[in-house]
């Protein structure tokens, strides 16, 4: 039997996300943020319900959450949330778009997106908390570790490993065979062509290190 749902985060990713699980047939409780200046409002349908102490409300067993924070380069607050109300005992939902092409002996861990389009191919597993944003594209054998992003129309040929906490920028392209590490920055549009250590930030055609600021 599935849960209730309720979405951390009402900003664009919670609201798309709010989308796809009206699209799965869920019901959507409600968001939560702590923007109090959105406590009360109805966004898209769905009323803010308040900040995270309204989980008090909501027993871990009763509900699944939804994390709908997104993901920019820099931001740790998506995986700092995650890993904070796992740590409470609350199950975070795996959600696949309809329109999503997931292959058979593909293995997602709790908390995985994926988007509409997008398309994972046989052999890949993805790590908890990963999100294969709007038209991703990973093909066979690929692993993606926990807490990454990949954003819209990013490529990934296939047999790439690709670390934990990870930024791959929109229409980026990584070719077959690589391996990327924890904590990487791959900028938009980039295309990978060697292996990248961690922690590394990488842009341009092919990719090249950027300097750190």
């Amino acid at each position: 039997m599935s849960l209730p749902i309720l979405i951390i985060g009402a900003g664009g990713h919670g609201r798309v996300l709010a989308d796809l699980a009206f699209c799965l047939g869920r019901q959507v409780l409600g968001f939560l943020d702590r923007d109090a200046q959105l406590h009360g409002r109805v966004i898209d349908g769905i009323k803010v319900l308040g900040g995270d102490e309204c989980l008090a409300d909501y027993p871990a067993d009763a509900v699944s959450l939804v994390n709908g924070i997104g993901s920019i380069a820099k931001s740790d607050l998506r995986r700092e949330v995650y890993i904070r109300l796992r740590g409470l005992g609350y199950r975070f939902e795996t959600l696949c778009h309809p329109g999503a092409t997931v292959g058979r002996s593909v293995t997602f861990e709790s908390g995985v997106q994926v988007m509409a389009g997008s398309i994972v191919q046989n052999g890949s597993r993805i790590g908890e908390n990963v999100i294969l944003n709007t038209g991703v594209i990973l093909e066979h054998d690929c692993v993606v570790g926990a807490h990454t992003h990949l954003a819209s129309g990013a490529a990934v040929c296939g047999g790439v490993r690709i670390g934990a906490n990870c930024h791959i920028g929109a229409g980026a392209v990584i070719v077959q065979g690589l391996a990327v590490g924890d904590g990487v920055l791959v900028a938009a549009g980039a295309v990978v062509v060697k292996d990248v250590p961690s922690g590394t930030r990488v842009a341009g055609v092919p990719a090249r290190r950027m300097e750190q600021k």
